[in-house]
């Protein structure tokens, strides 16, 4: 299941609730403190058998601050738990149809001049963006594209001290013809742009699938980079050594270059003990 997948079990009210020994089962009251270095967050979708409240709830024991990718009316569940929602919905179009469409700019204003106050009001920082996917439109006219329907919309975003963070997106295997498929393709729309409230969520599993070289790419690129998730490769699954990336050197690189928002988890679980998956997670990131 990928994330646009997930939403739309969620929508579907497809989602099952797991039982309290089983949310049990990946907390261990003894977990050690965070070392702070890292704001860790965990993407909701990936873990949407768990009812929100008792995820956030978990979260905020093992130490993380915030729990990712939640409409508004979700964002007061966390909130009651001491977390944030450090990267919030503020569009409700999905993943394939974007900024890149002229045709959907007015929507598209109208969505995000809604939900940004919101998510100001709510103490928010960050909401999430999309190109879209390309459908025949060549990467210099999708740029351009969204950078004219950006820019009423980050004035919004301005006014009201809000981040847009246009996601990066692998286009080869989970998002095919998405169109913000490299770094260098969201650099050049941020530089475009010319607007200190837009700048870039960095998917580590996605980029390493696009483009390899991720820590030289992150140091190089970290001025333009809001936001990070993470991933197995391959498979999208745990982040431990039964996959290619060395997440805590990643890690180590990511604090090293000055990065001070958040990593949220965004890997699949393939375990029984989704918590534990979690729980691991946070460990190797915490340098």
């Amino acid at each position: 299941m990928n994330r646009q997948q997930a939403l739309k079990t969620i929508a579907a009210g497809a989602v099952s609730a797991v039982t309290m020994p089983q949310l049990a089962k990946g907390m261990n009251a003894s977990s050690p403190a965070l070392k702070g270095n890292i704001n860790h967050s965990v993407s909701y979708w990936c873990y949407n058998s768990i009812p929100l409240d008792e995820l956030a709830r978990i979260a905020k024991e093992m130490g993380l601050m915030s729990v990712d990718l939640l409409k508004s009316d979700e964002w007061g569940v966390v909130q009651k738990h001491g977390l944030t929602c450090a990267m919030a919905y503020a569009g409700d179009l999905g993943l394939t149809r974007g900024f890149n469409d002229s045709s959907l700019h007015a929507q598209l204003l109208e969505n995000y001049s809604d939900n940004i106050p919101k998510a100001a009001e709510a103490g928010l920082k960050n909401v999430i963006c999309f190109s879209g996917n390309a459908r025949g439109l060549s990467s210099e006219r999708g740029l351009e594209n969204c950078a004219i329907g950006l820019e009423p919309v980050l004035k919004v975003a301005a006014k009201y001290n809000i981040m847009l963070c246009m996601e990066l997106l692998n286009s080869k295997l989970n998002h095919l013809d998405y169109q913000c498929d490299h770094t260098e393709w969201g650099v050049k729309l941020c530089e475009k742009v010319g607007s200190a409230n837009l700048k870039l969520l960095y998917d580590i599993y996605h980029m390493q699938i696009m483009e390899g070289d991720v820590i030289t790419t992150i140091t190089k690129n970290i001025n333009y980079i809001a936001h990070f998730h993470t991933g197995g490769v391959p498979g999208r699954n745990e982040i431990d050594e039964t996959q290619e990336l060395n997440y805590s050197a990643i890690m180590r690189a990511i604090v090293k270059a000055g990065f001070k928002g958040f990593v949220a988890q965004e890997f699949v679980p393939s375990r029984p003990d989704k918590l534990a998956s979690l729980k691991q997670a946070v460990m190797i990131c915490d340098v």
